[in-house]
């Protein structure tokens, strides 16, 4: 068989392979799905926040992708500065990697959800770090998701410096952009 042919074959038996994926459930969460990734898929859809100046802008955009087995949440969507988390999960840990606009992917953890009065809390520790250059200040390193109670959902950020010291909290509070689900 010629490498084209041999090549033809390996390519048709992938794509039949990822065509056999469990069916999707009408919330877009495959049935092989933890309730913890089925959590943040029920957050399909826009969101936005209010500046201090009182400007509200589109935040992130949730989407159920790749058969219902990740979300991708696009941050500050069309902007210069956007960015890319995808959660999905490794055994029975979600995983958050962020995409991030200075070039490095940090990939963090949350083992569990934790139920609170606000609501679901999910605490993404730092695991590790691809394409970390000697430019990058910076690097994300933990990342808590809050799905309020009352609808809404909180995102804090926090960073390792060079040294390894976490910084301040980036806090940004969401709600659902008008006419999203």
């Amino acid at each position: 068989m010629s490498v084209r042919m041999s090549l033809c074959a390996i390519v048709l038996a992938a794509l039949v392979g990822c065509h056999s994926s469990p069916p999707i459930h009408p919330d877009g969460v495959s049935q092989h799905d933890e309730p913890m990734l089925g959590a943040v898929a029920k957050l399909a859809g826009d969101w936005e926040m209010t500046d201090e100046k009182g400007v509200t802008h589109r935040a992130s955009r949730f989407a159920v992708t790749s058969g219902g087995s990740a979300v991708r949440e696009i941050m500050w969507p069309g902007n210069a500065m956007e960015m890319t988390n995808l959660y999905h999960m490794d055994g029975g840990a979600l995983v958050c990697t962020h995409y991030c606009a200075a070039g490095n992917q940090p990939r963090m953890v949350a083992a569990c959800a934790e139920t609170t009065e606000e609501g679901t809390v999910f605490r993404f520790d730092f695991e590790s770090v691809t394409n970390l250059r000697e430019a990058h200040e910076h690097y994300m390193g933990n990342m808590t998701l809050t799905i309020l109670n009352d609808g809404g959902l909180r995102e804090e950020w926090r960073s390792y410096d060079r040294d390894g010291n976490l910084t301040d909290p980036m806090v940004f509070e969401l709600t659902r952009a008008s006419g999203g689900k």
